[in-house]
Formats: structure tokens, sequence, C-alpha cells
């Protein structure tokens, strides 16, 4: 436990931008990627295989990939989209790309990649 302790004090202090080097690291070594809080997600093993058809996609995750030159005003769209505090909002804008929301319906993930595009943002659904 106490080598988890010492890790988590150093994820803790770590400026914003050591953090994004951190993120791109793991994106890129072991295609890991953050979640909108800030959780750590593990995506699965990539497969070629293309199986059975698959159905029409019905859920989908929201993906901030860019903020443009209006940065605030994307800040503003996220914070009012996810719910989350002023600072969270920033740092998710900032760590692009980053999750959003997760499994939402179509209609949902339509209407929020209109209000961050409107803003000046670029969103995938993914």
């Amino acid at each position: 436990m106490t080598d988890i302790k010492v890790l988590g004090d150093q994820i803790a202090e770590l400026t914003l931008k050591q953090a994004k080097e951190l993120s791109d690291y793991l994106k890129d070594e072991y295609n890991i990627e953050p979640a909108a809080g800030g959780a750590v997600v593990v995506a699965g093993p990539a497969t070629n295989d293309a199986g059975p058809a698959e159905d029409e996609k019905t859920e989908f995750d929201v993906v901030l990939t860019g903020f443009g030159d209006k940065k605030l005003d994307v800040v503003k769209v996220v914070r009012q989209l996810t719910g989350a505090s002023l600072m969270d909002a920033k740092k998710m804008v900032e760590g692009c790309p980053a999750t959003l929301k997760e499994g939402v319906a179509k209609e949902e993930a339509d209407k929020m990649k209109a209000e961050i595009e409107g803003a000046g943002g670029s969103v995938e659904l993914k």
C-alpha cells in the first residue's frame, strides 16, 4: 500500500503539462486513455476480426478533440454539459482528447456535439 500511496502522491503533484505528457505516453505505449472524470480506462485489445454484422449503434461516447481559438467558450459549454466544476471542465478541455460522456443516446450525443461545435470546439462521436 505504501508504494501505491507514493505513486498517487507523485501523480497528484504533476503539473498540467506533465499530466498531459503522462496521458499521451499511456495512450501511445499501452492504449490507456483518461475518462471524463480523470479516471483511467483501459481499452480492450484491438482486433481486425469483422465478426458478425453489428446492429446500428444506439449509444455513443462524446469525445472532445479540440477547442479552437475559443477555449473559454468551450470550457463553459463542457462545464454545463458534464456538470463538472470549472477547474475540471478546464482540465478536460486542455487535455484533449477527452471523453465527456459515455454511452449516451444518439439524440443527446448529437445535441452535445452541436453545442460544443457552436462554441468553437470539435467533437467525435465514438
